[in-house]
């Protein structure tokens, strides 16, 4: 649109280099890497960088980002866009921690409602906040730009294995220790989880001590290119995010929009954003259960049942027409669009 851009995040001891980007990049080495301090260290570094930058716009991504945002907003009489990726209060990490969700509340509470531009991932998310904080906020999820996924690194060994695969974020309530001991009920068929997080070492002993090495395999964290090549060559895409919180109950992850484009059928909870996807597109199946046995019983109908697969699979090319980015960006613009006007 023709802003000149700069990405403020911060490094982690195990981060991976960043990749050439169109945009200016800057990362923070901090004191602590998670807790309390984290959020206080990171808030306050972010300030006085932002105190002492020039700029014309700021974008907030989620509410722990926001108080530095806030502030240098308001002492600088500049314009503040937030981006809620998720319902940040109500995440799995703070629903079990009434002290700490109470905290997180109370700045969200100071801020939200006196906020002029918003957005956020799904119109369940928006509605709520709109009810709670009377704040306008408009949605736009986060889709894959179109015929990004190149099939080039294959995941099945023996040709008469399927492949199902999850790829995110390895964290709590996210249906992987319930979808790892579904293996045992399923045969010809390997789990592959990409990605990295808090539970994933926890879920490698799980494996080990249910003798499941040969069925699940974690590939890690993976670079966004190499990530959009190994998601083509899946027979199933898991999302079965659990009903624990608002934030998950209203979930619309990128994955899901990735697994589709990739024209990957799909296995989703039943939850109210993500079945609305599957039923209207009838992409995949929806699962009321992640009981493992009743959960290898959907997966193995996934993987299966070919007369199901050949009708998603034709679906599946309409749905990865519709859910692009080339698409959902036009709202994006319009919120930005006045910006540029003002200079």
């Amino acid at each position: 649109m023709g802003f000149k851009v700069l990405l403020v995040g911060r490094k982690l001891p195990k981060s991976l280099p960043l990749e050439e980007r169109a945009c200016q990049t800057k990362r923070f080495r901090l004191l602590f890497i998670k807790g309390p301090l984290f959020y206080a260290c990171f808030n306050f570094r972010l300030f006085l960088f932002l105190l002492f930058s020039k700029f014309d716009v700021l974008l907030s991504n989620d509410l722990d980002t926001l108080p530095a945002n806030y502030l240098a907003s308001k002492l600088k009489n500049k314009p503040l866009v937030y981006d809620s990726h998720e319902y940040f209060t109500e995440v799995p990490e703070l629903v079990n921690r009434r002290r700490v969700q109470k905290i997180w509340e109370w700045l969200e509470k100071q801020m939200l409602p006196k906020l002029k531009y918003a957005y956020t991932v799904c119109d369940s998310i928006a509605e709520v906040y709109r009810q709670k904080y009377g704040t306008p906020f408009r949605v736009v999820r986060n889709f894959p730009m179109a015929n990004q996924s190149k099939p080039a690194l294959p995941l099945k060994p023996e040709k008469n294995e399927k492949t199902v695969l999850y790829q995110g974020a390895i964290n709590v309530h996210r249906g992987l220790e319930q979808a790892i001991l579904a293996m045992k009920y399923l045969n010809n068929v390997r789990f592959v989880i990409a990605g990295d997080g808090d539970i994933k070492v926890p879920l490698e002993k799980l494996v080990q001590q249910e003798k499941l090495k040969n069925k699940v395999e974690f590939l890690g964290r993976l670079p966004i290119n190499e990530l959009a090549k190994i998601t083509p060559t899946a027979d199933l895409g898991l999302s079965i995010e659990e009903d624990v919180g608002l934030n998950y109950r209203f979930a619309l992850p990128n994955k899901l929009f990735d697994y589709i484009q990739a024209e990957v059928p799909v296995l989703v909870t039943n939850l109210p954003e993500m079945a609305a996807i599957v039923n209207r597109y009838q992409i995949g199946e929806i699962t009321e259960s992640l009981e493992p046995e009743k959960l290898a019983a959907k997966i193995n109908l996934a993987l299966f049942d070919e007369e199901k697969r050949e009708k998603w699979k034709e679906n599946l090319k309409v749905a990865a027409g519709d859910l692009t980015w080339e698409n959902e960006e036009k709202t994006l613009m319009e919120i930005y669009e006045p910006f540029l006007q003002e200079h």
